[in-house]
């Protein structure tokens, strides 16, 4: 059991060539369908590792990789499967991609290592912007993604802010508020 989130998140990492295949080649439904897989699949691997006490510094950050691989890699594929789309929303687009680099950066500039917080209000964010994103893609209602965008960015303030005051770096930070607090672990 404890290897099931770590192969989930492999998985995830690996999926991401695929989408850019899909993209690359049109197959828009297909994407569709296994983005979502590769969303779900976010959701599920923390699950699991919490669920059965497996957490593991590994599996903090194949989840980490896993997120960077598909956050990464949507924008690139919504650029060939929807330009159109992207285009009207440039803006929105500019700040979910800059509110989700930023932090990484921030975090490899103090400890220079990518950051894997995970905190409450960035699973909030991911399943948000995940909806947003579908919503988007099958809808084209754009002020669903425009909060989620919003959302985010707050979010990634949070997490600068983290950075900004945690002495060494530490994973799976449940907030601003559980920087000073003793019970945080799995230092890395």
């Amino acid at each position: 059991m404890n290897r099931i989130p770590n192969i989930i998140s492999g998985i995830r990492i690996f999926s991401a060539p695929v989408l850019l295949f899909l993209a690359w080649e049109g197959y828009r439904n297909a994407f569709i369908v296994l983005l979502l897989a590769s969303l779900v699949s976010d959701a599920i691997d923390g699950y699991i590792a919490r669920r059965f006490n497996v957490s593991s510094k590994l599996g903090t950050r194949l989840d980490s990789l896993g997120d960077m691989a598909i956050y990464l890699t949507v924008p690139i594929c919504a650029w060939w499967l929807w330009p159109e789309i992207l285009k009207q929303e440039a803006l929105f687009v500019f700040i979910a991609i800059a509110a989700y680099i930023v932090p990484l950066i921030a975090g490899l500039i103090k400890f220079r290592k990518v950051p894997s917080y995970h905190t409450v209000g960035a699973k909030i964010a991911a399943v948000f912007m995940s909806i947003a994103i579908l919503f988007l893609f099958l809808t084209e209602f754009t002020w669903i993604f425009r909060i989620a965008v919003i959302f985010q960015a707050v979010v990634a303030c949070e997490e600068i802010l983290i950075t900004i005051r945690l002495p060494i770096l530490q994973s799976n930070v449940k907030s601003i508020w559980h920087v000073s607090s003793p019970n945080i672990k799995d230092r890395t």
